[in-house]
């Protein structure tokens, strides 16, 4: 099973800010949702706060420490260990981590691919996308999408995907 990052980020790696995202794109939810439509979305408890309904084609898995949590219509996990189990036993190609912060942090050791919107800007923002070392990673796509009236920045929007870890000789 591939473990797919998709994240929009400012010049900045800025994410959000008071659990919202700082700004509204329409070719990048286009993209959220063509990408992830029929695969299980992995997010943490906030961010599903912070978008406040299950999304419609998605099988959503909401991390959350609280054992006596439910969130209709989602699974739940108390690790994101026990949700790519849950993805990967359910027979998922390709399960998708949408965030927030620390849930980006656990999974990008783990991430095959990362879907990245770099939008052209840079906004207040309390939540960040954490470091990643690009000499890790080797672009396979990217287009240019300029801003109009339903976007209000330009944004890039990248392929990544991990390059294979190098063989030890003995």
């Amino acid at each position: 099973m591939i473990v797919s990052l998709i994240v929009a980020a400012d010049r900045n790696n800025g994410i959000g800010i008071a659990n919202r995202i700082p700004w509204r794109l329409a070719a990048d939810l286009k993209r959220f949702r063509e990408l992830t439509l029929g695969h299980h979305l992995i997010i943490g408890r906030r961010t599903f706060d912070s978008i406040g309904r299950p999304l419609p084609g998605r099988r959503m898995i909401v991390l959350t420490r609280r054992k006596d949590a439910h969130f209709d219509e989602c699974q739940t996990a108390g690790s994101l260990s026990e949700a790519l189990l849950i993805a990967r036993e359910a027979g998922e190609t390709e399960a998708f981590i949408g965030g927030g912060a620390d849930i980006y942090r656990l999974a990008l050791p783990l991430a095959d691919r990362l879907y990245l919107t770099r939008v052209d800007s840079t906004n207040p923002a309390d939540t960040f996308f954490p470091f990643w070392d690009s000499s890790e990673w080797v672009e396979a796509a990217q287009s240019v999408h300029p801003a109009d009236e339903r976007n209000e920045f330009e944004m890039t929007f990248h392929l990544y995907e991990r390059r294979p870890h190098p063989e030890h000789e003995g």
